[in-house]
């Protein structure tokens, strides 16, 4: 059995996902990875943390979706005492203004990004929580520097929804202090992963690097890096904060 316990990560089959799935299984946890339809990349992570010794399974689920979210976490328990949760599933569209983003887009976009993370973390607290009879875990949340920024003429939609996780970290953390749950957030800034092909510009890592004081994109794993900390023991006394990675770059 994992030392740590199990950690579910959702969207963990690539990008950042992917690389705490990965750095996770090395620092002693079991990792569900879960993912929405590309089985191969979350059946590569699995396959990367079994041949290393590890445990780890890949669910498929829409965080969206509260049924989706059962079958997840009851995958979970059957791997052992759920003891951390990364809320990393996320998404946005291409670049748009406001006035050209459709109802059904917003609705996307928000339920993936925000009602995700809310279902997520429920399902995790109980579990976790000392009020539902757990022995206490870690939240982390993935925050975006667009959140500060707001994403003018791209995805204003997405930076709406980090700022609504913001929100969430806090709230969420101070609810659950008192029941040996802790609940932080990272907040990445440019990051060098797929992410920015969803908005339809696969040059914009380049285009953006000259404005950061570190002259140069972020990797995964010094995210990831940042999102193992605050799981660990090592932040017991860390709750509702936010960690910028983000090269020194102000959000």
């Amino acid at each position: 059995m994992a030392k740590n316990g199990v950690l579910v990560v959702t969207g963990g089959s690539r990008g950042i996902g992917a690389a705490v799935s990965l750095l996770a299984a090395e620092r002693g946890f079991a990792v569900v990875v879960n993912y929405a339809s590309n089985v191969a990349a979350a059946e590569h992570v699995t396959a990367q943390i079994l041949a290393k010794g590890g445990e780890a399974i890949a669910v498929r689920g829409d965080v969206s979706q509260r049924e989706d979210v059962e079958h997840i976490f009851a995958a979970a328990d059957r791997l052992g005492k759920v003891t951390g949760l990364v809320n990393n599933a996320g998404m946005t569209d291409r670049a748009s203004r406001v006035e050209d983003m459709t109802a059904e887009r917003i609705n996307r976009v928000l339920a993936v990004n925000v009602t995700g993370s809310f279902l997520c973390a429920a399902a995790a607290v109980k579990r976790m929580s000392t009020r539902h009879g757990g022995t206490g875990g870690a939240i982390v949340n993935l925050a975006s520097g667009a959140s500060k920024l707001g994403g003018p003429g791209t995805f204003v939609d997405y930076a709406a929804a980090k700022g609504a996780i913001d929100s969430f970290t806090i709230g969420l953390a101070l609810e659950v202090a008192g029941e040996g749950v802790r609940v932080n957030s990272v907040r990445p800034g440019l990051i060098d992963t797929e992410f920015h092909d969803l908005t339809g510009d696969p040059d914009r890592v380049a285009k953006l690097v000259s404005g950061v004081p570190i002259p140069r994109a972020g990797t995964a794993l010094e995210v990831a890096y940042a999102i193992l900390w605050l799981l660990s023991p090592e932040a017991a006394y860390s709750t509702g904060t936010t960690i910028t990675v983000s090269g020194g770059r102000a959000i």
